[in-house]
């Protein structure tokens, strides 16, 4: 059975965004993404939540092209224009987007398929409605979590609806020069 690895950013005080969405307290940078860029190259499935996909659709096919673009930059355009990109969404259901699946209906089911095919993992980049949804089905298997060294006060919570308790195993912390600690815990089966 395929993984499915959520990376998430969250702040210090547990939030994956503002309350408003704002997401411009995130630190990235070249270190982080060399790090992360070793378990993207490890998946060949993307899988976002609508909000988040359109976010990725505005930038990443094209960041390659760019004058100034980082090595990060035509990596990840490459491998995000290559991979099989899987949205959760009602709104975009029944659009036909290159080399993308909609799921709109039955998300639990259509995911655990999706883990049943043949494949490397699945990754969910942010997507924190998306992600509500499978760690409450306990769909998602390791989670790494990007704690950046920021208190927001307010905003969407990193983990919320959960009906029982999760049991984690660390596997791996990684502190980064500028500030940011990689969590990285495997969901413990029952």
């Amino acid at each position: 059975m395929r993984k499915l690895v959520q990376f998430m950013h969250v702040s210090l005080d547990g939030f994956v965004a503002g309350p408003n969405g704002e997401m411009d307290w995130i630190v990235v940078d070249e270190e982080i993404f060399d790090y992360a860029g070793d378990r993207t190259s490890a998946s060949d499935t993307g899988l976002y939540g609508r909000v988040t996909f359109d976010m990725m659709e505005g930038y990443w096919p094209t960041a390659a092209d760019q004058p100034n673009a980082s090595r990060h930059d035509i990596e990840h355009s490459h491998w995000y224009k290559n991979v099989h990109k899987v949205v959760l969404s009602k709104t975009l259901k029944g659009k036909n987007l290159k080399n993308t699946e909609i799921i709109s209906d039955n998300v639990v089911a259509e995911v655990q398929r999706l883990k049943q095919a043949p494949g490397k993992e699945i990754i969910i980049f942010g997507s924190p409605s998306a992600s509500h949804t499978l760690m409450q089905a306990g769909l998602i298997d390791d989670i790494w979590i990007f704690v950046n060294p920021v208190l927001i006060g307010s905003g969407i919570p990193l983990f919320t609806g959960l009906r029982e308790r999760v049991n984690l195993k660390l596997l791996k912390t990684h502190a980064f020069k500028n500030g940011v600690v990689c969590l990285h815990y495997e969901r413990i089966k029952k």
